[in-house]
């Protein structure tokens, strides 16, 4: 069997570049400066109307788009300078002295009166990678050049009256700019933000900190109605109520745009994608009504034809005895005991408030059928290296623990084995007066001997479990070596013991031996025996066939590395995540750390809700098409139907949609998940979310419903699935490829007025896309750095696409909190300073600083930090003597300590898996570890910064339209 494909499906569509006669790739000739005689961009409005741009074949001309924040970057030329006032906000550039700030006034970008500005020069391209380094003749030699004074300036077109308007002028704001003295240097100061080789300023570009506070500020702590045919939603990141009123809330279905285009020429011209984020169990906020749960039997029935569910999207029609389906266009007929008449000029039934499934975007209905609870199998290592190691006491003791804390009254089952290259199993019947082991020395063909007494409600065998638990550790190894079974031996155990009892289950496995690889090493089809290119993040054939029985089993693994090793390829981790498990990886469990974390992990993944033997159906408008489905699971025939073994509230997935015909402005496009899972007692549910967006024929309107942080999470999910079968470098490139060419093709059809060449428009809620992509173009995963491990990369990857969009955007855009310096300050500020941009210019060296991200958790102490503070928080006299890398923050009695141990913990319960504490002091040789999230700076794995990435996409944007 081939090595799996990339978790999708597309279909051929036409190159964009000849439907606009636009060439995607840059003209032949030598590199130079895109922007002659300049060294940086600039913010400013445009302030002279030109004609409109052409439109979209088969569109009307739509009206402006004015409800769109732009940023306009502009960069006068030599004849411009004389019109320009004395510089606002100055950039950086070598060889000259800084300028003091002055403050000017603006003009309106909608009277041509108040500023005339001369045609723009045309640009040119730099044909390279903004990763790569500055050509010998774009470098700075600090003499002066054309246009090194102008201003640097934003303004923000606002959306609620018609820049006409007199009484309605546009706000407009000002950057403020950096104080700058003339003081010399201080080498004790941490190393600050490049400037851009372009000499731009990157404190002056859009802030991703500054898009989610703004949105914090509008929704956070209030109530967002979700509604058919509603409006954008706020971010994944903010916190608010969502009420439902007939659309599903965007904690379960995510889009990435709330305004369909009509045409599917119009959705290719705009280069960015119809896709949606599906969440299916996604946990609830705070404050919000649980989901309506029905028996099946009571819910009025779906449509008969495609199957979907029945959904507030359907239309009725003849009083209610009939009703259109919107996902295949067929009239169902309503059974007789379900029928109730329609009233108004819109046909709503009668008791639609008081059916969940016509009124609301999201519900559940119980299955008629109970199947067998779920089962907890538990698999120890007890090979030579195992015994040898010393942790199996603890492994043990805390297993044990955990058990002791469940709830037995749930009629949780239980079993027990342990291996080495032999299987041990365990009669833990009741009626035994001690367990009885069963050895399998056949590990190809397993067959059971007996079945009872494999698996035993908790309650009625925790006698047996802890007279094995007290056992293990005292095992004899088996030979002198260290070598044991692998991972593979106790899933097809575990497998056969379900198979038998037709059960679903969870089983961790506690492993220890050396990871070696399994199967036929010599086959043909192994990693160079073949001419089909291959890489390194493809699963071995034995596990993707080993994890598919577990899919069908409902069986899913997770793995306790607990000798952290990295050889080879032999990675384990494959299987537990394509069963929608997880793999942890420990240091022997010898440092009180590595227990905690290990401890925090189990207990995790045993009380996580999870529901098993899942199969998630996807129905789309029937004008549309799901194209490709992209996460972390096995890819099937159609990517409208997934089947996974397990999953819990945070599983996401990445749909992809494409037009099949035009639709229609009044009917929308409706999007519908439906979920059938067993529930750990063994109830079979399906859960329903149904989302209904409008659609446009105004490609601006597409283009206003966008979200920066809905779009990353789509790209990442689509490229790392996509790595399986494409090279990286690849990959990258066509990534900043899409977003040049959406960049060009916003500035050509949506501008509403006339823009420079040095000028670069940005839509409203995608001001932070450039930074979002610039960091997963240089992530581990794409872009691997010297000291980037395989495995390492591996394990990212599959964290990364278990992730929600709060967690992504996270995780490629980290929290970079400032901490408070005394008892006093803690005290007054119960919660930590506001979000700072991730860079090292944000960074000063008397100040204590928190990185945050879903993986990470930095504590970054600056040299100047005072010695009191260093004494309350960490018990340490002096910066010398704090220790740096993994941590733990001591328990001192002072508001300090408390303030920031209580925001450590707060933090940790957000994230998906436990984490380890790092110190990194300031010149220490762990800021390399932080340079990799500080995602706004040129990474340490050669990486562009945000400052030369935006420039290069402005400058190839521009070029696409010459």
């Amino acid at each position: 069997m081939d090595a799996p494909s990339a978790n999708h499906s597309r279909t051929p569509c036409q190159p964009w570049a000849g439907q606009n006669g636009w060439s995607p790739a840059s003209p032949p000739g030598p590199p130079c400066d895109p922007l002659p005689g300049l060294q940086h961009l600039s913010l400013s409005s445009p302030s002279e109307q030109r004609p409109d741009h052409d439109q979209p074949q088969g569109s009307t001309p739509p009206p402006r788009d004015h409800g769109a924040q732009r940023l306009v970057h502009d960069v006068p030329t030599w004849g411009q300078r004389r019109h320009i006032p004395p510089c606002s906000l100055p950039l950086v550039k070598e060889g000259m002295q800084p300028c003091r700030v002055q403050q000017m006034p603006f003009y309106s970008p909608h009277s041509p009166s108040q500023g005339m500005c001369p045609p723009p020069q045309p640009p040119y391209t730099h044909r390279g990678s903004p990763d790569g380094p500055l050509p010998q003749h774009q470098k700075h030699d600090g003499s002066p050049s054309l246009g090194v004074d102008s201003p640097l300036r934003a303004t923000v077109e606002s959306a609620h009256a018609p820049p006409t308007s007199p009484a309605s002028q546009p706000p407009h704001w000002t950057l403020a700019a950096p104080s700058r003295g003339a003081a010399a240097p201080d080498r004790n100061v941490p190393p600050q933000s490049p400037t851009s080789r372009y000499g731009l300023d990157p404190e002056l570009l859009p802030s991703a900190v500054k898009v989610i506070a703004e949105d914090a500020a509008e929704w956070e702590g209030k109530v967002f109605v979700s509604e058919a045919l509603s409006r954008l939603p706020p971010l994944a990141t903010t916190s608010c109520l969502i009420e439902d009123r007939g659309n599903a809330s965007p904690l379960a279905i995510r889009s990435a745009s709330y305004c369909v285009p009509c045409e599917g020429q119009t959705a290719l011209l705009s280069r960015l994608p119809l896709a949606a984020l599906l969440t299916p169990l996604a946990r609830l906020n705070e404050g919000e009504k649980p989901l309506p749960v029905s028996s099946e039997a009571a819910c009025v029935t779906g449509c008969v034809s495609c199957g979907a569910s029945m959904c507030p999207a359907m239309g009725w029609q003849d009083c209610g005895q009939r009703f259109s389906c919107p996902f295949c266009g067929t009239l169902s007929e309503v059974p007789w005991h379900h029928y109730q008449p329609t009233r108004g000029p819109q046909g709503v039934r009668v008791d639609r408030d008081q059916r969940p499934e016509l009124s609301m975007g999201s519900y559940e209905t119980l299955g008629p059928h109970r199947g067998e609870p779920a089962a907890l199998i538990l698999a120890v290592d007890v090979s030579a290296s195992a015994v040898r190691g010393g942790h199996l006491e603890f492994a043990t003791h805390e297993i044990f623990t955990l058990l002791t804390s469940l709830n037995s009254e749930d009629g949780v089952r239980v079993g027990l084995m342990t291996y080495d290259s032999r299987i041990h199993l365990y009669d833990l019947s009741p009626a035994l007066t001690r367990p009885h082991m069963l050895v399998l020395a056949e590990a190809e063909d397993l067959q059971l001997p007996v079945r009872e007494g494999l698996l035993v409600p908790l309650q009625d065998c925790m006698h047996g479990i802890h007279s094995v638990l007290q056992l293990i550790p005292q095992f004899s190894p088996e030979g002198g070596g260290s070598g044991g079974g692998p991972v593979q031996l106790p899933v097809r155990a575990s497998l056969a013991l379900l198979q038998a009892l037709s059960c679903p289950g969870k089983l961790l496995v506690f492993h220890t031996a050396p990871l070696v690889e399994t199967g036929d090493t010599n086959s043909s089809s192994g990693f160079f025996g073949s001419n089909r290119p291959k890489s390194i993040f493809q699963p071995s054939e034995p596990a993707v066939s080993l994890a598919e029985e577990c899919v069908r089993q409902g069986c899913g693994v997770h793995l306790f590395v607990l000798s952290q090793q990295d050889v080879g390829g032999a990675w384990p981790g494959h299987i537990p995540y394509l069963t929608g498990g997880a793999l942890h990886t420990y240091d022997h469990l010898q440092g009180e750390l590595d227990r905690e974390r290990f401890s925090a992990d189990l207990k995790r993944v045993v009380e996580t809700d999870t529901g098993y033997k899942a199969e998630l159906r996807i129905f789309v408008s029937k004008d549309v098409r799901v194209s490709g489905c992209f996460g972390l699971f096995l890819p099937g025939a159609s990517p409208g139907r997934v089947v996974m073994a397990t999953l819990n509230r945070s599983t996401t997935l990445a749909v992809e949609l494409a037009h099949n015909r035009a639709l229609e402005e009044t009917t929308g496009v409706a999007i519908q998940t439906v979920l059938s899972y067993s529930t750990q007692a063994g109830c079979r549910r399906t859960r329903v979310h149904t989302l209904t967006l409008r659609c446009s024929r105004h490609l601006q309107d597409t283009f206003r419903q966008y979200q920066a942080q809905t779009l990353l999470t789509f790209y990442c999910k689509k490229i790392y699935c996509s790595v399986l079968e494409r090279p990286l470098q690849e990959l990258r490139e066509e990534l900043q490829t899409e977003v040049t060419e959406a960049l060009a093709s916003y500035r050509k059809h949506c501008c509403s007025a006339s823009v420079s060449a040095g000028q670069l428009v940005l839509p409203q809620y995608l001001r932070a896309l450039p930074v979002y992509i610039n960091s997963l173009r240089k992530s581990e995963v794409l872009l691997p750095g010297l000291r980037s491990s395989v495995h390492q990369r591996l394990q990212q990857r599959c964290q990364v696409l278990a992730m929600d969009a709060a967690a992504t955007s996270a995780h490629f855009y980290p929290l970079l909190l400032p901490l408070p310096l005394s008892v006093d300050a803690a005290a007054l500020s119960p919660d930590p300073g506001e979000a700072l941009r991730c860079c090292a210019a944000s960074m000063e060296p008397g100040r204590l600083y928190l990185v945050h991200a879903p993986l990470t958790l930095l504590l970054w102490v600056g040299s100047r930090v005072p010695a009191c503070t260093l004494m309350a928080l960490f018990n340490a006299g002096c910066f010398s003597a704090l220790p740096s890398g993994e941590t733990k923050l001591p328990v001192l009695e002072n508001r300090l300590s408390a303030r920031v141990r209580s925001l450590v913990h707060a933090l940790d319960s957000e994230a998906p898996c436990a984490r380890k504490l790092w110190v990194v002091k300031q010149g220490d040789a762990c800021e390399e570890f932080l340079q990799r999230h500080l995602v706004e700076d040129k990474s340490p794995n050669g990486g562009a910064s945000y400052a030369d990435f935006l420039y290069h996409l402005h400058v190839n944007s521009v070029r696409l339209l010459q």
